[in-house]
């Protein structure tokens, strides 16, 4: 992922980069986009479903803005799919790697810690135990 996002020259085309990646997210059904599978935290709009159980979790999400589609693609990317120990295990690391840290705003860093957070809590109530 560092070295996708390192191709670019700038910040204003790793956004423009992001923003594309946000286009691939698969499509949210509108039945979903409800105040329950609201993430909040978010100044945006985001809705995320988790499906499965300790061996697969996968998450499924959309939001209202382009970065924060992109954001919520590469989070998607990291640990859908996986299982909730592996879940658990994984350190969001690439938010440094590409640099993205210093690059967002307080309230989408605030979002983005938001999605984490409801990945890993999602991750723990599906372990035994």
């Amino acid at each position: 992922m560092a070295d996708e996002f390192g191709f670019f020259g700038d910040w204003s085309e790793r956004y423009q980069y992001l923003i594309d990646l946000g286009r691939k997210l698969p499509a949210f059904p509108d039945a979903w986009k409800t105040e329950e599978h609201r993430l909040h935290g978010c100044q945006s709009l985001v809705w995320i479903v988790a499906e499965g159980d300790a061996d697969r979790l996968v998450f499924h999400a959309a939001s209202d803005s382009a970065i924060v589609s992109g954001l919520v693609y590469l989070a998607l990317r990291v640990y859908s799919g996986r299982g909730a120990a592996e879940i658990l295990a994984t350190e969001p690391d690439y938010i440094g790697h590409i640099g993205l840290a210093k690059h967002l705003s307080p309230t989408r860093s605030n979002g983005l810690a938001a999605l984490l957070a409801f990945i890993r809590e999602r991750a723990r109530a599906v372990l035994p135990g």
